[in-house]
């Protein structure tokens, strides 16, 4: 319908004229506005000049509308007071429905950018929609009988468009003169049983709806679409019962085929199963049509489809794959070895935040839910596929298959084209450049995915570089204290030798402990460090991406869209033949383009997979050197245990030897000769002389002493080592690696 602006201004109590929608097969429709509620609805008047026949049908829609209930049905409302006397020309009763603001989908169609088809997504949805639709009229024993694009609107949901059918109950007479007049258009999605006045069932609805399915997918309808109808009706009769699309080549043949021509905007796995479902739909025989399987279930099959979209890095190419409910990514993986020769140990799956997919997880935590997401969309998730086990990434470039007329213009790219070929070769240039673009887009997605997961793993190599440092400086702390304390202990142990105690075994193993103190601080650490700090330059040099350079694309892009939009508003009257040599250079410049820079793209992907091989190799030599400093550290606080423990015994054997009764040294321990016994078998401490007695006591005193000032030495040195609170990590002694 073609909008109409409003001469004057109209009001009915609170309703408020806005617009004239346009004029159907029936009459006029204008958008009204409630002023208080803002409330929009859609008024459909009858035309006066209408049969008796059709005004029966007129009276029958506005019946069927009032007792429908469906989400896909265009809702019937109450026609405001006192509106039926205000703007009706006739007797016919007005017919109030509720206002979509999407405008029908001829409109959508008719965008430029869905010159080959709308997308993947808005496709699906139209499926799920118009699908419900009708099979809710036909339990209610409804057929449409005219269902096509200007039939179906657009209205904008909380989280998708939604689709909803309109003119219920209305077919056109279907007389000589209008078959003649008007087949281009509206006739072309009614069924052959229509056209030929034979009796009809809900099939009739089944071909219109692959018809417009088919549109909605390549961008044209599928039957030899601007011929007239008699010769159209002779050559499409002549179909195969699965030919889903009957088209006149440039060559002016006349071709018949079973599969979805190119381009167009499907994945290869829905290709396959849309082509089968468009073979069930339009059959010519109505006996035959939609029956095999039942075509409604069979299109439900397809609409609960979980599907993950794989891009593989080595070849450019996108793997989709139908996953089950409680499928695994490793199961996932598995299928993708088939197909890449990748082993599943070698591939790392990537989702775009770099993100890497864990082999246990659920496989449709990936997959796409269009009720979810506007199909409209572009940028639908992905997963990125990269072969561990390869750090040289070479380009794989297979050329897209580009289109039949792409192809024959590129052989003769003077030869002139009817204006309605050259129009629809100009759109298939433009596609196939938008493609190519994309296809970079979603690379350059894999490289930033390749990115991100790299710098992830870096930043968990500088935290466990940080703490191997700071181990490294206490550990390193710890042995100097260990050796330090040791060595004033072995300095205090030689100056109390002349005491007459002493172990030649006891000092053996502080020397031997002095050793393996000095072998615990001995660590790669400073080798590990140095070859790190070596990695961050080329880790900042891949993150400056000099290979973003899709700017061209974008260009070439933006100049065949210019070309096609100038082609198609061309009057009616300047609208004559003319040649490819524009398109021909616009693609070849795309196609040489994307060559080249492939080339660029994977030498840079080749030096990212270097550095996260290079961080992969030092994470896990890091760790290990952490778990021997940890190991190292605690022989540390065994040996100072051990230390301890040998004082204490030395301790022990010197009180035993001052207190004792009994003469003698104890095994491993000496007297010196200069130091008379304090106890003797066979004297008693009266018969000792006074002299003697006294320097005993001398003696004692100073050991004690002796023993006491150790003790606490000993004791001091302990808590040392176990609390370190000025080494206990909370102070970071280097730098982030990043």
């Amino acid at each position: 319908m073609n909008r109409v602006p409003l001469q004057q201004p109209q009001n009915c109590g609170p309703w408020e004229l806005k617009e004239r929608l346009g004029t159907g097969g029936f009459g006029n429709v204008t958008r009204w506005q409630n002023k208080d509620t803002e409330e929009q609805i859609a008024i459909k008047q009858c035309r006066q000049e209408l049969s008796d026949r059709n005004k029966e049908r007129w009276c029958l829609e506005i019946q069927i509308m009032n007792r429908l209930d469906h989400v896909n049905v265009v809702a019937a409302r109450e026609v405001p007071e006192g509106m039926q006397q205000l703007v009706a020309t006739n007797d016919l009763p007005l017919m109030a429905m509720e206002y979509c603001q999407g405008g029908d989908l001829r409109k959508y169609l008719n965008i430029l950018e869905n010159c080959c088809g709308m997308r993947e997504g808005s496709i699906l949805i139209l499926l799920r929609d118009i699908s419900s639709a009708l099979m809710y009229l036909h339990s209610n024993r409804i057929i449409h009988r005219d269902l096509k694009p200007e039939n179906i609107v657009l209205q904008q949901g909380e989280k998708r468009l939604i689709h909803k059918i309109i003119d219920l109950g209305y077919a056109k007479e279907l007389d000589q003169s209008s078959l003649c007049t008007s087949f281009v258009g509206t006739l072309q999605y009614l069924a052959p049983e229509l056209i030929e006045r034979q009796k009809y069932d809900v099939t009739v609805d089944y071909w219109s709806f692959g018809t417009l399915v088919f549109e909605c997918i390549t961008g044209f309808r599928p039957f030899l679409p601007t011929w007239q109808p008699v010769p159209w009706h002779n050559k499409v009769r002549l179909k195969q019962d699965d030919d889903i699309v009957v088209y006149e080549s440039l060559a002016g043949e006349v071709c018949f085929s079973k599969h979805l021509p190119q381009p167009n905007n499907l994945n290869s796995l829905l290709l396959e199963k849309m082509e089968s479902w468009l073979q069930l739909m339009l059959k010519w025989s109505p006996r035959k049509r939609g029956k095999e399987g039942n075509s409604f279930s069979q299109l439900e099959l397809i609409l609960q489809l979980k599907l993950v979209h794989v891009l593989n890095m080595m070849s450019a190419k996108i793997l989709t794959y139908k996953v089950a409910e409680d499928e695994t990514v490793a199961s996932l993986q598995l299928r993708i070895e088939k197909d890449t020769n990748i082993p599943a140990a070698n591939q790392e799956l990537l989702l775009e935040a770099g993100l890497a997919l864990e082999p246990q997880a659920l496989a449709t935590q990936c997959a796409i839910d269009y009720t979810e997401i506007d199909g409209r969309r572009t940028d639908l998730p992905l997963v990125f596929l990269f072969d561990c086990s390869s750090c040289s990434y070479e380009p794989q470039f297979a050329p897209r298959t580009l289109p039949e007329n792409i192809r024959f213009v590129q052989t003769d790219p003077k030869h002139l084209l009817p204006y309605s070929n050259l129009r629809r070769t100009c759109g298939q240039a433009w596609h196939t450049i938008r493609s190519l673009k994309e296809d970079w887009q979603r690379l350059q997605q894999g490289q930033k995915a390749a990115l991100m997961s790299l710098l992830r793993h870096n930043s968990s190599l500088s935290k466990q570089k940080n703490e191997m440092v700071s181990m490294y400086q206490r550990l390193t702390a710890k042995q100097e204290f260990f050796s330090t304390s040791l060595h004033v202990d072995m300095d205090k142990y030689q100056e109390q030798t002349s005491t007459g105690i002493a172990s030649e075994k006891l000092l053996g193993v502080w020397r031997e402990m002095e050793q393996t103190a000095i072998s615990c601080s001995k660590a790669k650490v400073v080798e590990l460090e140095e070859e790190m700090m070596k990695l961050q330059p080329d880790i900042v040099d891949v993150q400056r991406q000099p290979w973003r350079s899709g700017e061209t694309l974008e260009t070439l892009e933006g100049k065949a869209m210019e070309l096609f939009r100038n082609l198609r508003e061309k009057p009616r009257e300047q609208r004559c033949p003319g040649d490819s040599q524009e398109l021909v250079r616009l693609v070849l410049q795309a196609v040489q383009f994307y060559e080249r820079k492939l080339k660029d793209f994977y030498t840079h992907l080749s030096k990212t997979a270097v550095c996260r091989r290079r961080v992969m190799e030092l994470l896990p030599k890091v760790e290990g050197v952490v778990q021997e400093m940890v190991e190292n550290e605690q022989v540390l606080m065994s040996l100072q245990e051990r230390r301890q423990k040998e004082l204490w015994n030395l301790l022990k054997v010197a009180c035993s030897k001052v207190r004792s009764p009994v003469s003698g040294s104890p095994d491993g321990l000496r007297t010196s000769s200069s130091v008379p016994p304090l106890l003797t078998t066979g004297h008693s401490l009266q018969q000792l002389d006074e002299s003697l007695v006294e320097e005993s006591k001398a003696y004692e005193s100073h050991l004690q002493s002796l023993m006491h000032n150790t003790m606490q030495e000993s004791v001091g040195s302990m808590e040392m080592l176990r609390e370190w609170v000025w080494l206990r990590g909370d102070q970071n002694f280097s730098s982030d690696l990043s």
